[in-house]
């Protein structure tokens, strides 16, 4: 078939692929390729170079901001895959008020980040909700200040980002396990396999698409976390995402910038690369 026959035939549909098409090269594709290209530029002759990276290596705030990056997405992805696999299970059950139990579920995700943001500083600001709570259970004297830095910010920042965004690892999941047969069930009863075994060797072996499709999804926005630990932790504790946008927006260093945000490019691909090709290994064996 032709060039020019196989347009006329599916004219319709390359003509609704278009659009698409255009928008992910021009808003996606482009400004990936600008950003890598800026990142190996100098900033005066516009020669290649890897001075950029050098420099943003050198720097204190780029360690600190790797490593809470790294922590902050591991500890995100425990939260939110762990509550997201228990609610999914138990919305999977028969039981009165399951359907609004359900739509309650996703109010979460309706809201904006920097919405969320900002309720969640009622809860764990100096003098919150959460201080409060741990104050007349007697389990802390002088209140808390979560947002000063350290572990205890990084915990507070995946605590809030577990409850904006958990509910899109519940649809995925729960979808996983509505689309288990009952048949797969019945012959493990039958068979006589206790709970946790059902669990562990029917469930979550068939859940297993649903998982590393939640997991690669949430991996992708805890890498690249922005806006909450603004709100949230202000400058105590940057990530990469701010500290390119620190970069840009203070030091008007666009290469330095591009750098540090193709480091975070260069993160996501060796995780995802890495987890897939290690599923793929024990699904093999």
């Amino acid at each position: 078939m032709s060039y020019v026959n196989f347009v006329k035939k599916y004219k319709l549909e390359i003509a609704m692929v278009l659009p698409l098409l255009l928008y992910i090269l021009g808003f996606t594709v482009y400004p990936i390729i600008q950003t890598i290209t800026l990142s190996f530029q100098d900033q005066y002759t516009k020669a290649f170079t890897l001075a950029n990276y050098k420099e943003i290596i050198g720097k204190t705030e780029f360690k600190n901001a790797f490593f809470n990056t790294i922590a902050l997405t591991f500890i995100s992805l425990t939260l939110e895959m762990t509550a997201g696999l228990v609610i999914a299970l138990i919305l999977k059950r028969n039981f009165r008020g399951k359907g609004l139990l359900r739509s309650l579920m996703l109010v979460p995700m309706g809201v904006p980040t920097l919405v969320s943001g900002v309720a969640m500083t009622y809860i764990f600001g100096l003098y919150g909700y959460f201080n409060a709570l741990l104050q007349k259970l007697h389990i802390i004297e002088m209140p808390i200040d979560w947002a000063s830095g350290g572990f205890k910010t990084l915990l507070m920042v995946s605590v809030a980002d577990m409850w904006k965004v958990t509910p899109m690892v519940i649809l995925l999941l729960l979808a996983g396990l509505e689309s288990i047969p009952d048949e797969v069930y019945e012959a493990s009863n039958i068979d006589g396999a206790t709970t946790w075994q059902t669990f562990r060797y029917v469930t979550l072996p068939l859940l297993k698409p649903s998982i590393t499709m939640a997991l690669i999804l949430r991996a992708i926005d805890a890498f690249r976390i922005f806006e909450l630990v603004l709100v949230l932790a202000g400058r105590a504790t940057p990530v990469i995402s701010t500290f390119a946008y620190d970069e840009y927006n203070n030091y008007a260093n666009a290469y330095t910038s591009a750098a540090a945000s193709t480091i975070l490019l260069l993160i996501i691909a060796v995780f995802i690369v890495s987890y897939l090709k290690i599923a793929g290994t024990k699904e093999e064996r």
